[in-house]
């Protein structure tokens, strides 16, 4: 890792600036915060009506004077502005007020895999605008391995995905260190769009915006497997006259349309084991692929790479939170490096 486990081992708090939630692990209280990265704005006065779950309700429901804003899109921060006052009013005064008192904060967070510099002092911004003095900066796929329980630190290949809302990272650790590693801009939120497109287009059906996540789920069919019923009555708005309609949709077409969308993630997986040396390759065939993420529990993705790897694919058992838990731990200590002791000559 670039941060060395020690200097984890004096940070105060864990942020994990998501592009659909945001999480932070406080050192000794664990985890405090895990909501929508959502801020609802009065545009006339300026000020922040609701942040996180309440906010999130919001989208599509607002008056014109009312903006639910996004500070957060793919793992990066866009305004840190906004971020800064999203992350105070989700930590709330009491919370604020004990990490004050820590004599130098100190702070780390998550940033996506091969980030450019401007993301990562972004990140840096965000969080020194909250009170820290100095901020760590971990990779994604390190913390989601650790949080995960996978031997990160051992000499043996592990591959994580991380499937986020708006990214699919993917990447093969070895000895605290990622080997090959690939950033696809490709995930929950692009599988979303799959869907409304394929309703607008072949039904002629809007979908409410709070509404394509939970049809997603409901369709137990939505991988390569069959299972489920096969067809599913939804509601939606007309395109054309604008009432309220239902009508009935086969899941094969969904099927058909989700995996024309997650093409790109396969093409990920399968550059990231060419890059990979032999000897790693080998080792993966017995411990397979570790899914994380929110968008790893879409019914049907483990068992479409399993098909076309022909490893192993295991989804963790809290996918969402891993990330931000693998910091905790290193904040904690629960981690310990690997020693190699200089062989004498």
């Amino acid at each position: 890792m670039t941060v060395s486990l020690e200097q984890l081992r004096r940070c105060h708090v864990a942020v994990d600036l998501g592009a659909a939630r945001t999480r932070v692990y406080v050192k000794g209280m664990g985890l405090v915060v895990d909501e929508p990265s959502a801020a609802a704005v009065n545009t006339r006065t300026g000020s922040i009506i609701a942040v996180g779950e309440l906010a999130e309700q919001m989208t599509g429901r607002t008056p014109d004077y009312i903006r639910v804003a996004r500070p957060v899109t793919g793992g990066t921060v866009i305004d840190i502005e906004m971020a800064q006052r999203m992350l105070r009013q989700l930590l709330g005064e009491k919370l604020r007020r004990q990490l004050r008192r820590k004599p130098r904060l100190r702070a780390a967070a998550c940033t996506p895999h091969d980030s450019d510099p401007l993301a990562q002092r972004a990140a840096v911004e965000t969080l020194v605008g909250l009170g820290a003095r100095r901020v760590e900066l971990v990779d994604t796929l390190i913390a989601a391995a650790v949080g995960c329980g996978l031997p990160v630190e051992q000499p043996t290949a592990t591959m994580i995905m991380v499937c986020g809302a708006a990214t699919t990272q993917i990447a093969v650790l070895s000895l605290g260190s990622i080997v090959t590693a690939v950033r696809v801009p490709v995930g929950g939120d692009a599988i979303d769009h799959a869907v409304i497109q394929h309703l607008r287009q072949h039904h002629e059906l809007m979908l409410p915006s709070q509404s394509v996540r939970p049809l997603q789920l409901a369709l137990s069919g939505t991988g390569p497997t069959t299972r489920g019923s096969s067809v599913t009555e939804i509601h939606g708005r007309d395109v054309a006259t604008g009432l309220a309609r239902s009508v009935q949709v086969d899941t094969a077409s969904i099927r058909q349309a989700i995996q024309a969308a997650l093409t790109s993630v396969l093409d990920g997986l399968g550059k990231v084991l060419r890059e990979c040396p032999p000897d790693l390759v080998a080792d993966l065939t017995y411990c397979g692929i570790m899914m994380v993420g929110g968008s790893a529990l879409l019914p049907g993705l483990d068992q479409m790479l399993r098909q076309a790897t022909g490893v192993p694919v295991h989804i963790a058992e809290r996918p969402d939170v891993c990330s931000v838990l693998g910091l905790g731990a290193m904040l904690d200590g629960k981690i310990e490096p690997l020693v190699l002791d200089p062989i004498a000559c």
